[in-house]
């Protein structure tokens, strides 16, 4: 419980490369999170290649209408795409990214969950992704993750809202 109590999103990282344990405990951890009838219908893509990772951080600003880093500097960026004829595809993808945070919040890694890969996704240009990539065009974006080592302390805990919890 420690780790879901102390895990913050990370909006700053160190440019050091995780290492492949690291990053592949991470996104096993992704793989064992819950699907709808455990159909598995997610697909996990670790962008460590730094042209993937310029492509997506230029379509990620464009669709926010930004010319920021939304990954902010990270240099792995997780992507979560689901197959879209799957019922509980929003579900299935962010219990893939919560487990994935989790996984590395405990290795002693920073993330934080980013948005815009459906209109990624939806659009031409991310169509035109999924093709070099192989991948179905019937993939629908849920939302990444940006991993590293934080770059600086992690807050503390937002008091939680009255009345958060009702017991019937």
């Amino acid at each position: 419980m420690s780790h879901i109590k102390t895990r913050r999103s990370v909006r700053a990282y160190k440019s050091e490369p995780v290492p492949s344990k690291g990053l592949d405990a991470v996104l096993e951890a992704g793989t064992c999170a819950p699907t709808g009838g455990g159909h598995q219908s997610p697909i996990i893509i670790a962008i460590t290649d730094p042209e993937y990772r310029r492509k997506i951080v230029k379509l990620n600003a464009e669709v926010m209408v930004c010319t920021t880093d939304p990954y902010y500097g990270a240099p792995v960026v997780i992507l979560v795409l689901v197959d879209g004829s799957a019922t509980t595809y929003v579900e299935d993808g962010s219990c893939v990214l919560e487990n994935r945070m989790l996984a590395a919040h405990a290795l002693g890694l920073g993330t934080v969950w980013v948005y815009r890969e459906r209109e990624i996704f939806d659009i031409e240009s991310g169509k035109d992704l999924l093709w070099e990539w192989k991948l179905p065009e019937i993939l629908r974006g849920i939302g990444a993750i940006a991993l590293s080592y934080p770059a600086q302390e992690a807050s503390q805990l937002v008091a939680r809202k009255q009345n958060y919890i009702v017991r019937i």
